[in-house]
């Protein structure tokens, strides 16, 4: 009997023997690849306020990447130095991540030209010219300016505190075209149902009115429902102050900026 068991204690023995350098060599293998994968991890630092130089000095470094993604102004940080990133401080990425960076110009100095009425290259070198570039350019079937004219521009000329130094063209298309958008009137000062009229009449929709409590003016005269559409302005202007209930008192999109067919247009109405 002695004899007939001893095989089979044999067995399991090299069986449990076997199960043991394969879980050893299972640990071994998760614990390699864990070094492995935590040693190629890194901990982005924190770079705002710090110099291009130095974030660039400090993430390459760290076998990081460092793109300067967009330029602002800013009043609070100087230029040169960081604004913002992303990744956030202390996320953990693989080396070689690219982390984007936002670089401060500093205080706006320059003063926002008119190109009103130049052609688009023109407007660009004009642009450029001063330390400014050209955003997005967006073309408009309009009548009333040469094909290739600016007729709209964003931020609008002498403007202050704005963001970034880039300025958005709205340029005049040969009246054949098939227009695909509109250049936004400006209806501050009207009745909301004139607005309104004056919307449906060229095919733009508008969504309900909102109502805001405005300061004491002094009153505008009233257009009859029938009142023509107001010219495009040739930059976006403030809001006329009314106390009138029912008048428009702001709009969104603002006056002289392309609105695409389709698009809602959001009036804001004194109470």
């Amino acid at each position: 009997m002695k004899l007939r068991l001893r095989p089979i204690r044999n067995f399991f023995q090299g069986a449990l023997l076997l199960m043991a350098v394969v879980v050893v060599a299972l640990v071994s293998a998760v614990t390699t690849m864990h070094f492995a994968i935590h040693g190629a991890e890194v901990r982005v630092p924190a770079l705002k306020d710090m110099t291009v130089a130095e974030a660039r000095s400090q993430t390459a470094g760290l076998g990081l990447d460092l793109e300067v993604d967009n330029r602002y102004y800013s009043a609070d940080v100087a230029a040169g130095h960081i604004l913002s990133q992303s990744p956030a401080p202390n996320a953990v990425v693989r080396r070689e991540w690219r982390v984007r960076v936002a670089e401060s110009l500093g205080p706006q100095k320059v003063e926002v030209p008119s190109v009103l009425g130049n052609q688009e290259r023109i407007a660009a070198l004009n642009l450029r010219r001063v330390g400014l570039e050209t955003g997005a350019a967006a073309h408009l079937p309009y009548p009333k300016a040469p094909a290739g004219t600016v007729i709209a521009q964003d931020p609008p000329p002498k403007a202050q505190g704005i963001e970034k130094p880039s300025i958005n063209l709205l340029v005049a298309d040969p009246d054949d075209t098939t227009p695909d958008g509109f250049v936004m009137p400006d209806l501050t000062g009207l009745p909301i149902v004139s607005a309104q009229n004056a919307l449906s009449r060229v095919g733009l929709k508008f969504d309900a009115p909102r109502f805001q409590d405005v300061a004491i003016a002094t009153v505008p005269a009233v257009a009859s429902p029938n009142t023509p559409l107001p010219p495009p302005a040739a930059a976006p202007t403030p809001s006329k102050a009314t106390t009138l209930p029912g008048v428009v008192v702001s709009q969104q999109p603002p006056p002289g900026s392309r609105i695409d067919v389709g698009a809602l247009v959001t009036l804001s109405v004194a109470k």
